[in-house]
């Protein structure tokens, strides 16, 4: 079984609505995954998403209300197949921590682009958020179809 981890900067916000996201689409699909998400610093490890990401992912179907937030640990680089990136700034600390031999588990989620950080905006943000999300996920599931096929 795969396993996939998203990573943003708490935790509360971009990666536990692509765990969600994710997790969700790969069961209606009946792909096998282990989705999980993780943050680069420890600021609200132990603590819920943010309630307006609940509330917008609630909105189109998606429960992130069992999920807490924790920190990107140097065991994670072994044991997931693949760390997901919500911006280049989480790349580049990514990149720094991992260790050479799993470096190339790094990437993006968005190719060439950033998901962008809705926590200090409006509505707008979580809904830009979801939008980008769902669009990469859906990618990603196209992805492992073409490479178990």
């Amino acid at each position: 079984m795969r396993r996939i981890l998203f990573v943003c900067t708490g935790n509360i916000c971009r990666s536990p609505t692509a765990e969600a996201v994710l997790r969700r689409m790969a069961e209606k699909e009946g792909i096998e995954l282990e989705v999980r998400s993780a943050g680069i610093g420890d600021w609200h490890v132990g603590s819920p998403p943010d309630e307006r990401a609940q509330h917008h992912a609630r909105g189109r179907g998606y429960d992130l209300s069992a999920q807490r937030a924790r920190q990107v640990t140097a065991s994670d680089f072994e044991a997931f197949d693949l760390i997901l990136a919500m911006d280049r700034g989480h790349l580049r600390s990514l990149e720094r921590m991992a260790p050479g031999a799993h470096r190339h588990k790094v990437r993006l989620l968005v190719p060439g682009n950033d998901v962008p950080d809705p926590y200090y905006g409006g509505p707008a943000g979580f809904e830009e958020v979801l939008d980008l999300v769902e669009e990469a996920c859906r990618g990603l599931l196209r992805e492992f179809k073409r490479s178990t096929s």
